[in-house]
């Protein structure tokens, strides 16, 4: 099933949410109607966060992640670092990470078991 939902007139939802099957993060400062989407669908289930990332909404291209873990990059700030590390399940790792292309959601994608990256991420990362 498909629902259809806009973020402030917005179609791209995938910019402003990431969603995995442990968790979903949706951006701050959306509509009541876009995060009650979001909450009949997913809040049974799994939680839904409402969280920024390095003070930007656009969360679904600053990080990326699976049921296992969320990768955030370095610009995230401690606060919202620990709100995020405070409402995702415990069985979810979060990790900040320092890389120079740092909207970490369009330079990887993965599921739970294999992720593909762009050719100039660091390799230690």
């Amino acid at each position: 099933m498909a629902t259809r939902v806009q973020f402030e007139n917005n179609n791209e939802v995938g910019v402003f949410s990431k969603l995995t099957n442990s968790y979903c993060l949706v951006a701050i400062g959306g509509s009541e109607n876009f995060y009650s989407v979001f909450e009949a669908e997913l809040s049974e289930t799994i939680p839904v966060i409402h969280a920024s990332v390095a003070g930007c909404r656009i969360i679904g291209r600053l990080c990326v992640g699976n049921r296992h873990g969320l990768l955030v990059p370095s610009s995230t700030t401690d606060t919202e670092l620990q709100h995020i590390r405070n409402s995702l399940p415990d069985s979810v790792k979060l990790q900040r990470v320092e890389e120079r292309l740092s909207a970490l959601g369009n330079v990887i994608t993965c599921n739970d078991y294999v992720a593909l990256v762009h050719p100039d991420l660091d390799r230690v990362s």
